[in-house]
């Protein structure tokens, strides 16, 4: 498991493992300020990678760990929904982060000064309409803190990230300009992973249950898999498709409001049951309040 050190002008805590929750990224990354956001009593630790994140839940160097899964604008989060299945942690909560991005350079730099942006690519292709309209120069780096921290190693006015407000705080960089995404309704969806699943009562209010299943490459196979969660009144949120290395099977990820000890979540599982295999539950958890006020 590889974790990351640099923490800039922030140094880092030294909690316990139950007091850490893991994410991607360098420290000032989105999964960084969700962290803060809704788990601020854990200390964050930054991991070079997806599959470190998992790690660290996994070997007991974090209680959990935040990793994005869809984002309203570029869409599913690939990496994730294959590590998922194979991860062996459990979803225990989502969290909803609005994403607005900041033009960061370093201070004394200006709109003016400012001749090359360097971000992710999303981040990038998110302020697509800003950058043309002030002329800059784009530059793909691998993600939105690193970009923060190699513009304020460079100390070039000429240089700017679009990165988070917490990057900046970190880096040690001024905001030339805020919340330059195209997108007013960019938002990042997170799932909280541990390794103990942590069902909530059905009765405790709005429950999201995520699982995969398989269905035979066969006329109708997934019509009839699913019919279950239509008749019985069941609103399924998601629903994504993967493929074997044989092109023979379908693996599908689903998202469906409900609770598997709800009869009519019940009835519906065992029509899924019945036309498909390896039905696996990844997790049964509250729906975030975010849904209700989008819905």
């Amino acid at each position: 498991m590889a974790t990351i050190d640099d923490y800039g002008s922030e140094p880092p805590r030294r909690a316990s493992p139950e007091h850490r929750i893991a994410f991607q990224g360098r420290p000032g990354a989105y999964s960084h300020m969700a962290c803060r956001t809704h788990y601020p009593e854990l200390e964050p630790l930054p991991c070079h990678s997806f599959e470190d994140a998992f790690a660290a839940v996994r070997e007991g160097e974090a209680r959990c760990a935040m990793i994005p899964v869809d984002n309203s604008v570029a869409g599913r989060v690939a990496d994730v929904h294959h590590l998922l299945p194979r991860g062996g942690l459990h979803i225990v909560a989502e969290h909803f982060l609005r994403v607005n991005h900041q033009l960061l350079g370093i201070p004394g730099a200006t709109l003016e000064t400012v001749r090359l942006v360097e971000s992710h690519v999303h981040a990038i292709g998110q302020c697509r309409n800003f950058l043309r309209r002030h002329g800059y120069q784009a530059r793909v780096v691998a993600d939105t803190a690193g970009a923060a921290a190699d513009v304020a190693a460079a100390a070039d006015r000429s240089r700017a990230a679009i990165a988070s407000r917490l990057a900046a705080e970190i880096y040690g960089l001024v905001v030339l300009a805020s919340d330059i995404e195209d997108a007013e309704h960019n938002t990042t969806r997170f799932l909280v992973l541990a390794r103990e699943p942590r069902w909530p009562s059905w009765r405790d209010g709005p429950v999201i249950t995520t699982f995969t299943f398989r269905v035979r490459n066969r006329p109708a196979a997934l019509y009839k898999a699913l019919g279950g969660f239509a008749t019985n009144g069941v609103n399924m949120v998601k629903l994504e498709s993967y493929i074997d290395g044989a092109f023979a099977q379908a693996q599908f990820y689903a998202d469906i409001m409900g609770h598997p000890e709800e009869d009519r979540v019940r009835f519906a599982f065992e029509e899924l049951r019945f036309f498909s295999h390896h039905v696996e539950i990844l997790g049964v958890y509250p729906a975030d309040p975010f849904r209700e006020r989008v819905g």
